[in-house]
């Protein structure tokens, strides 16, 4: 269990050491007036406490990805323990912090206007198209998910998956118009609890119980033999790092009430996650007697049912019941934002004002008709590349963060760093995967390390370009 620790250690520190960091070099301004109280409208700009908003960012970004994807990537070894907490301290703190802070201080706008501020129009112009579709993906498969299982289930007596199709399509059109703290603000905050109250819950009795992970290796342990590169970096991606996260934080940008609470709510919240993702992938290595055990479950019932199995024996009655809110409340709470945010970033890009509730209806109704549409058809092909899509996002709002750095005089490497990282993520696994090129390693790897130096030496070029023509 020493990897276990340490890594809960590093994620710990890491708020504290390298949080502050961050948050010094961003240059946070404490007089500064914000979003929430400058453009204060009742509807999407909504002051609230900052506990409020850390416990719905978290919820936002963390769904059922710390807990589905960090049990599947336990599949590969311990070495999910350092990516999740080197990723979150290094990457996705840095990642969802910018996201947040760079829309605060921008008018709380969305992170497709942010990339076209820093990067350029045509930056601009392909995020808002990526980010929508991205967007529109995760609502609708956190919505027939959810439905399905309630159905198989028979919640409350209903066996129907299309009643709870309705049910959930009726809650989500509600969450997506209605003003942010009327139905979003008063209850993600209690499953925010109720998702922190179930990790730190299995944690203990993992611990207490003196459970025993494999033995420390940095080769992959995958029954499938899947390589840790890129693998491993796209299997995990929140409760370390996701792209997804940033269409996220400015919602919360748009209801703080001071620049000083960025590191708790966006570094805060990712840390949180990266805490969730390491207690999960604990969870399902030692469970299980071990990585054999672990894929023969997940093939026998999905996440869903070693969520429900390790729940129910490590917590008891409590730990069902908790399991309940993870594997339904979760993706819900998480769908709805999904398509909240696809109105706001389509408003933001024609500039159209949502305070009307008709012209919130005019954005939310073809939305979720064509969210409805993707479930009437399987689209798990299209579905597949969300793992790269939502890294390669990531990679984008990286090199957003270190432009803004660079355009201040600040030290970029702080965001470049990651960013070309994630630039050999995102480009090796694209080229190795099934859905993707089908190439062998011996190609992927080398060009994906190439592309990223190339990436970096271009960021670096046109950042003295700049500066240059400034001075």
């Amino acid at each position: 269990m020493l990897l276990f620790i340490l890594g809960i250690v590093i994620l710990v520190v890491g708020y504290f050491v390298y949080g502050k960091i961050v948050d010094k070099l961003f240059g946070v301004d404490e007089s500064m007036e914000t979003p929430a109280t400058r453009l204060e409208d009742g509807i999407d700009f909504v002051p609230m406490s900052w506990p409020r908003i850390f416990l719905i960012q978290l919820l936002n970004i963390a769904g059922l990805g710390p807990i589905y994807g960090a049990i599947q990537g336990a599949l590969f070894g311990p070495a999910a323990f350092l990516w999740i907490a080197l990723g979150s301290v290094f990457a996705g703190g840095v990642h969802d912090y910018f996201s947040g802070m760079l829309s605060l201080r921008h008018d709380g706008k969305s992170i497709s206007e942010i990339t076209g501020i820093y990067l350029g129009e045509g930056a601009r112009k392909v995020m808002r198209v990526f980010s929508v579709i991205l967007l529109i993906l995760v609502g609708t498969v956190f919505m027939t998910g959810p439905a399905d299982l309630m159905a198989s289930i028979k919640l409350f007596g209903l066996g129907n998956a299309n009643v709870w199709l309705a049910i959930v399509l009726a809650y989500y059109f509600l969450a997506t118009i209605l003003p942010v703290d009327k139905v979003i603000g008063k209850i993600y905050p209690l499953f925010g609890i109720a998702l922190l109250t179930m990790a730190l819950g299995i944690g203990s009795v993992i611990l207490i119980k003196g459970y025993q992970l494999p033995a420390f290796t940095m080769k992959s342990l995958h029954p499938a033999g899947l390589p840790l590169w890129a693998f491993l970096f796209t299997t995990i991606a929140c409760g370390a790092i996701s792209g997804f996260h940033a269409t996220q934080s400015p919602m919360m940008a748009r209801c703080m009430t001071n620049e000083k609470y960025g590191r708790r709510i966006f570094y805060g919240s990712m840390i949180a996650e990266g805490i969730i993702a390491m207690i999960w992938a604990a969870a399902g290595m030692v469970f299980y007697n071990g990585i054999p055990g672990l894929s023969e479950a997940l093939g026998n019932g999905g996440p869903g049912a070693v969520v429900n199995t390790i729940s129910n024996t490590l917590l008891g009655p409590i730990g069902g019941l908790l399991a309940m809110l993870g594997v339904i409340a979760c993706p819900i709470t998480s769908g709805d934002t999904a398509f909240r945010s696809a109105r706001l970033t389509i408003a933001d890009a024609i500039d159209y004002d949502q305070e009307p509730i008709k012209k919130r209806l005019a954005l939310a109704l073809p939305l979720f008709l064509i969210g409805f549409g993707l479930t009437r058809i399987d689209f798990n092909i299209i579905w597949r590349y969300f793992a790269w899509a939502n890294q390669t996002l990531a990679m984008i709002v990286l090199w957003t963060a270190g432009a803004y750095l660079a355009k201040n005089k600040k030290v970029h490497w702080l965001a470049t760093l990651p960013a070309t990282f994630m630039t050999a993520v995102s480009c090796t696994y694209i080229l190795q995967a099934p859905e993707g090129f089908r190439l062998s390693t011996s190609i992927a790897y080398p060009v994906g390390v190439i592309v990223a130096v190339a990436a970096l030496a271009w960021f670096i070029v046109k950042s003295s370009q700049k500066s240059v023509e400034r001075a």
